[in-house]
Formats: structure tokens, C-alpha cells, sequence
């Protein structure tokens, strides 16, 4: 049973097992985009990451990141409530605002990539969700259910090519198309549907269901938390400078994959 003092506490700090998971996502995502930009910029096949074990780690890392999205966002929304605060309008703005670095990162690779840009990239996802979370909180076990069926019907529908791409938003996406980074609502939506399910399910009204030892404070928990902490940041600077560190050490050749498109 949690105390009245345990659970005013947990409604005012971070939970430090949220802040690591997503710290080790984030190494994971810095990892796996290394590869990307090898496999992009090199004019060597030297590692395939659209098949096979990479392609599945990369399904993996994006899972964490959305499953703790929905985690968070049902303790946000506890803590929100508890302080009487207007949650529409909190996530509102915090959705417009993660919503808007996707469309800067999408005029950037768009300028810069051309053929392959940013459409509807992972940061457009979690910033849409935020907003369209909100009906869904609370819900209990509708949450998962409709998480599922929003999972199984992306699922379905990627093996289909449609005429026009208006929705490829939704997960409609014409034949031909391609992306560097694409995350569209179905099934993604569902995934952080599925963890507003178990952060509804782990953190009843915002506090931990079960007491953990904090391992937080130590290396290398404490370095991987800190990560965890700054992951919107991180994702905005890691890729210029993974180019860079590369360039720099003659591992990829960047004008390979680099096209300029000037107004």
C-alpha cells in the first residue's frame, strides 16, 4: 500500500526507472543511426539496417521511446489533475511545440536531403499523439484494446500501396514512397496508446504501484538517466554531429547523400 507521503513525493519528482529506459532508447536510437548514416553516406554496403536484426532493432528502440511517451503522459496527466491544472491546454501546447520541431526538421532535410525527406517523422508522431492522448486517459483496459486495433490495422494496412498522399499521415502511403524517417499515426498511435494503458496500470494516479531501490545516483544509471532527461534535446543535435565526427574521420563521404535545394 502506498502512503499518503510516498505519493505526495512521487506526484512532485521524476521516476528515475522512466528516465533510464529512456536514456538506454536513446543509446539505442544514437546507435542505430550511426549505422543509418553509414549505410547512407558510404559508397560501401557496409551494413544493411532496412532487413534482418537492424531493421528490428530500430522497430524496438522506436517501441520504448512511444510505450514511455504513453507512460508519461498518463503520470502527467495525474499530476496535472491533482494540481487542478487545465490538461487540454497543456498538452495542447506541449504537442504544437514537439509537433513543430518535426516540421523544422522536415524544411531542414528537405533542403538538404531532397529525394527522402522528412514527412511525417517521429517527432510529428509524438507531437500529434500528445494532443489526440487526451481523450484516452484513464480509460483503463479501452486503452489497450484500442491500442491493439489501432497496432493491427497499421500493420495491415502497410502491405497495401494507395493512389494519392494525402494520408500518409495516417499510414497510407503511395507506391514509391520513401522517407528517412517515417512514423505515421497507425500503427505508432497505437504503441502509445499501449503504454498510457500500462502507465495507467503502473502508476495509478501518478504514483509508483511498487516500491524500487534507486539505483539512480551511481554510475552508470546516473549518466543513462541524465540521457534519459535530455532525449528531446539529444534527438535534435546527435545526427548534425554523427555527420560531422564522420566526415571527420573519413568514414563516410557526406556529399554522397547531401543535395542542397536552393530556393
Amino acid at each position: 500500500m502506498t502512503r499518503a507521503t510516498d505519493l505526495d513525493e512521487s506526484r512532485t519528482g521524476r521516476y528515475w526507472e522512466v528516465d533510464l529506459l529512456r536514456g538506454i532508447a536513446v543509446v539505442m536510437m544514437i546507435a542505430f543511426h550511426a549505422l543509418y548514416d553509414l549505410d547512407f553516406f558510404s559508397s560501401q554496403d557496409l551494413v544493411d539496417v532496412h532487413s534482418g536484426v537492424w531493421s528490428l532493432f530500430a522497430k524496438a528502440t522506436a517501441s520504448i521511446f512511444l510505450l514511455l511517451v504513453g507512460v508519461s503522459l498518463n503520470i502527467s496527466s495525474a499530476r496535472a489533475r491533482f494540481r487542478g491544472e487545465d490538461r487540454f491546454f497543456r498538452y495542447f501546447r506541449r504537442g504544437v511545440g514537439i509537433f513543430s520541431w518535426g516540421m523544422a526538421i522536415t524544411l531542414s532535410t528537405m533542403l538538404l536531403l531532397g529525394e527522402g525527406f522528412v514527412v511525417f517523422g517521429v517527432l510529428h508522431l509524438i507531437g500529434i499523439s500528445i494532443i489526440l492522448s487526451y481523450p484516452f486517459l484513464n480509460r483503463g483496459h479501452l486503452d489497450l484494446f484500442l491500442g491493439s486495433v489501432a497496432i493491427f490495422i497499421g500493420l495491415l494496412i502497410c502491405q497495401f500501396s494507395f493512389k494519392y498522399p494525402w494520408f500518409l499521415w495516417l499510414g497510407l502511403v503511395p507506391r514509391h514512397f520513401y522517407s528517412v524517417d517515417y512514423f505515421p499515426l497507425l500503427p505508432w498511435f497505437g504503441v502509445v496508446l499501449v503504454g498510457i494503458s500500462l502507465g495507467n496500470f503502473l502508476y495509478p494516479d501518478g504514483a509508483r504501484k511498487v516500491r524500487l531501490p534507486d539505483p539512480s545516483t551511481r554510475p552508470p544509471a546516473k549518466q543513462i538517466c541524465s540521457i534519459g532527461r535530455n532525449s528531446l534535446a539529444i534527438y535534435l543535435i546527435h545526427q548534425p554531429i554523427l555527420i560531422i565526427l564522420m566526415q571527420l574521420f573519413g568514414i563516410v563521404e557526406v556529399g554522397k547523400g547531401l543535395v542542397l535545394h536552393m530556393p
